[in-house]
């Protein structure tokens, strides 16, 4: 059985995978499947996996569905593995060709049942670091300390699927498509930790129709899948600042989502309160910007 799941939701784009599965192809040890998890394509997906599939290079798994957005194909690949391990890489990235070998070697070494799994780096094409690093390697650690640390950027998530598992799977909610799924990381921190090292596991190219690029599109598109991230901060922020920033954003995507009902559920009801006033004009603002990202790099409209 392969130690390793690289799973990749994808939408159109059969011009982008070509790179992902060179990289997959040149892999130092191949111990992996490739699964993909095709969200309703309508472009030449299926005839381009079919291609590669003769060629027997990898291990591939193909599974098309029809489009229900970036939670239901998740929730889709996660039902489907049978790995160890899993790490999700977009369609638009691609993999360092000793990635894989060096997932192996480090969850070999420092793994275990009880471990959430391993976060490595993200990397431009030109070599540069996403973000910030870890403040050594084998850094054991929650989610939250990486905001409580200062260390931004996207992360790479090597998953131990034995304890992943437990939580899912991700809501669904009506209408909606684009959650952000890392909401799940804040429960499984109350019993798990991860190990973070400072090696680069993906190859990361911001598109301009990307995630990464329309976050604030997103915001706007899926209010009540933003709304229970914000509402999950809350119930486990580390401090109150924290706390306070989070009750702001979920009276805004309540707001968006026309739901006024900011208190049910709410598991920081005195904190919301003093936050809507900010949450109003967080939603005016939102709603009036022609920004796509909270990233000033990726703004390219």
């Amino acid at each position: 059985m392969s130690l390793i799941t690289v799973f990749t939701p994808t939408f159109n784009r059969a011009h982008l995978l070509p790179q992902l599965y060179a990289s997959l192809c040149e892999q130092t040890l191949k111990n992996f499947t490739w699964l993909i998890i095709d969200d309703g394509s309508t472009d030449d997906t299926f005839n381009l996996v079919k291609k590669w599939k003769t060629e027997s290079k990898i291990n591939i798994d193909y599974h098309s569905q029809e489009n229900q957005g970036m939670v239901a194909a998740h929730n889709t690949a996660h039902h489907l593995m049978n790995t160890p391990l899993c790490v999700c890489i977009d369609s638009d990235d691609y993999m360092p060709l000793d990635a894989i070998e060096k997932i192996s070697i480090l969850w070999h070494k420092y793994g275990s049942d009880n471990c959430a799994g391993l976060i490595g780096l993200d990397q431009y094409p030109n070599g540069e670091i996403v973000g910030d690093k870890f403040p050594n390697d084998n850094w054991n650690c929650k989610f939250s300390d990486l905001e409580a640390n200062a260390i931004y950027g996207d992360k790479k998530f090597v998953h131990n699927r034995s304890v992943f598992n437990k939580y899912l799977p991700y809501p669904k909610f009506e209408g909606e498509k684009f959650p952000i799924t890392s909401f799940l990381y804040f429960y499984i921190e109350q019993d798990h930790r991860y190990l973070a090292f400072n090696e680069v596991l993906c190859v990361v190219e911001y598109q301009e129709d990307g995630l990464s690029n329309n976050l604030i599109n997103q915001y706007k598109q899926s209010p009540k899948s933003f709304a229970h991230y914000r509402k999950t901060r809350m119930k486990f922020a580390l401090n109150f600042k924290m706390k306070f920033k989070n009750a702001i954003h979920y009276v805004s995507s309540m707001l968006m989502a026309r739901n006024y009902r900011l208190f049910k559920e709410n598991p920081a009801k005195l904190t919301t309160f003093f936050a809507i006033p900010f949450g109003v004009l967080l939603k005016l603002y939102l709603t009036a910007t022609k920004k796509t990202s909270i990233n000033t790099k990726l703004n390219k409209k």
